[in-house]
């Protein structure tokens, strides 16, 4: 069957949807806090680790063209240029 493409917005509002339903309560730990999750969208799969880069890896030799999106774990944005990045309350 072919992948239905959808727009970025909409893989980030997926997945922040899955991420605070249900991936949350998975992995928000104090050892996974800074930490990346990263999930297909389209699975409902997701991946944990330092970056993000071998979570998205492993994650794309899982399954064929995955849309992933990635949430650093306890934090309210995932990256900063020149700002702070301040904890999820």
């Amino acid at each position: 069957m072919p992948k239905i493409l959808v727009s970025h917005e909409e893989v980030g509002r997926r997945a922040k949807e899955m991420y605070e339903n249900t991936i949350e309560q998975e992995v928000n730990y104090p050892e996974n806090i800074g930490k990346m999750v990263v999930i297909d969208v389209e699975t409902g799969d997701y991946e944990v680790d330092k970056d993000g880069l071998y979570a998205a890896d492993i994650l794309s030799q899982r399954h064929s063209d995955p849309s992933l999106f990635g949430i650093r774990i306890g934090y309210n944005v995932s990256a900063t240029i020149g700002g702070v990045m301040e904890l999820r309350q």
